[in-house]
């Protein structure tokens, strides 16, 4: 767990608010006793998550992939290459719809927009070494052009199909 508490306490915010604002039918799933906490998702989204990562083609198409996530600082950051399709789409269109979704009692769901990460950027370094620590390897030696991401996202909410079960099945104090 990277988050800051301004992180986590951002992060409440913005799930609070996707929340708030989310259609009647989202708001009878995930309800209390359901909805995820930013301290929560902290907790449980360690390590590479599966992500099924959505963009839209020029055409206005939906395109859907699985791609390696890992929730840094509050966040999701992702690598691709960039010869993927996936790469063009988001150099042009770089709104996303992001869930990872673990069997039926676990999902983050976002939408937000993808920005590409730089050397430059404040958080750069610490994102590169951990997933090179992850990997055993850099991300950046696994091909000429390979990409590094975070997600900006505008909406996000977490569900557990029963939230106190899945935290202590899964180690996590709420």
């Amino acid at each position: 767990m990277l988050e800051n508490a301004e992180e986590i306490a951002a992060l409440q915010l913005l799930l609070d608010r996707s929340h708030a604002g989310a259609t009647n039918h989202l708001r009878n799933i995930v309800h209390a006793g359901r909805t995820l906490t930013a301290e929560d998702l902290a907790a449980l989204l360690t390590g590479m998550k599966v992500l099924s990562f959505a963009t839209v083609t020029a055409r206005g198409e939906p395109r859907i992939s699985a791609l390696d996530g890992h929730f840094l600082h509050a966040t999701w950051t992702f690598s691709t290459s960039g010869t993927a399709a996936k790469a063009r789409h988001l150099e042009s269109r770089p709104a996303v719809s992001v869930a990872h979704i673990d069997g039926e009692e676990l999902g983050v769901f976002s939408h937000g927009r993808a920005e590409r990460m730089h050397p430059s950027d404040d958080d750069w370094k610490e994102t590169l070494e951990h997933w090179t620590n992850h990997y055993d390897s850099s991300p950046l030696s696994w091909g000429e052009d390979v990409r590094m991401y975070r997600l900006r996202p505008h909406w996000m909410v977490g569900y557990a199909s029963d939230r106190l079960e899945v935290l202590s099945r899964r180690g996590v104090t709420p």
